[in-house]
């Protein structure tokens, strides 16, 4: 079983972008358009003040018919952030994700945003280590071992 640290060093870029509470939501998903990701961790200064999600955008704007460009991030981010911290297990951070329906999560290291992790990172990082212990039980039962 695999640590967050681990799935961490495992991804090609660990950025972590962030986003103000203040700036507009079109701004937001201009911004996770550009890098490809789904969420953003929303700063009110130095703090984390919420997280903002693809999701949120869809429920929260386009749904109410609302105008992005108009529209504060802070006034449809998810101010309840749950984080993990780096030696958590991806299990933990699966149980968490499925039982709480979200597919972000930052990853803190002594109160300092260190990453994110997606599902997507942990379903990559599961499937490696399936491939690693079916490797291992075929070179076992081939005798290839030593």
């Amino acid at each position: 079983m695999s640590s967050v640290a681990q799935v961490l060093k495992s991804k090609q870029d660990n950025s972590v972008f962030t986003i103000s509470a203040s700036d507009s939501v079109y701004n937001a998903i201009k911004l996770m358009a550009d890098k490809q990701i789904g969420a953003l961790v929303v700063t009110d200064g130095d703090a984390i003040a919420g997280i903002v999600t693809e999701r949120d955008y869809a429920r929260k704007v386009v749904l109410m018919e609302r105008s992005s460009k108009e529209t504060l991030v802070r006034e449809i981010m998810s101010k309840a952030v749950r984080f993990v911290r780096l030696d958590q297990s991806t299990d933990e951070c699966m149980a968490l994700m499925t039982d709480h329906r979200m597919r972000h999560l930052p990853v803190i290291d002594q109160d300092k945003l260190v990453g994110m992790v997606s599902i997507g990172d942990l379903v990559k990082n599961i499937i490696a280590d399936q491939r690693f212990t079916i490797q291992q039980l075929e070179q076992y039962i081939s005798g290839e071992h030593t």
